[in-house]
């Protein structure tokens, strides 16, 4: 829900917390519930945003992205492995998004000029990509960890009192 929240409210555009979902839920849940979180987010918010031509490329992308952590990230999770995940999950959405608009849209011309401008226009929003891919993918992963380590704590407490 919050990931639903934060695509929903105002906010900077591409700086969205789905890509740090889908990785965060690929290396905590089971698969097959790792896809859907992504989903689930992409599915409310955009019945609230509204629905547009390419939602099968943006939430395919994400799933892909659930599916690539839970393979690549959950046997060993370290931060290097990390950042190359959350990098190659930026760029990977960022290739499949702008290719389908290329594809479909109309907006330039279907030969590799047309394909390079694409990209080429689409270039400022992937900085915010980047930006909040990171920045949420800290954030949540940080906050398991710090979760995980204060639980354990208040039980050491509670079991050192008893």
């Amino acid at each position: 829900m919050i990931a639903v929240s934060l695509r929903v409210v105002p906010h900077p555009a591409n700086f969205a917390p789905v890509a740090a979902a889908a990785i965060f839920g690929g290396v905590i849940l089971p698969r097959r519930l790792a896809i859907w979180v992504p989903l689930s987010a992409m599915m409310i918010s955009d019945f609230i945003i509204g629905l547009h031509s390419l939602i099968f490329v943006t939430w395919g992308s994400y799933a892909l992205i659930a599916l690539a952590s839970s393979y690549w990230l959950r046997s060993k999770l370290t931060f290097l492995r990390g950042a190359v995940l959350t990098l190659n999950a930026s760029l990977f959405f960022f290739a499949a998004t702008n290719f389908a608009v290329w594809l479909t849209s109309g907006m330039y011309a279907h030969n590799w000029s047309g394909l390079v401008r694409c990209y080429e226009l689409a270039l400022p929003f992937f900085r915010n990509t980047l930006l909040s891919d990171a920045i949420y993918t800290v954030a949540l992963f940080g906050a398991y960890g710090l979760a995980i380590k204060l639980s354990q704590k208040a039980l050491r407490a509670r079991y050192l009192t008893n």
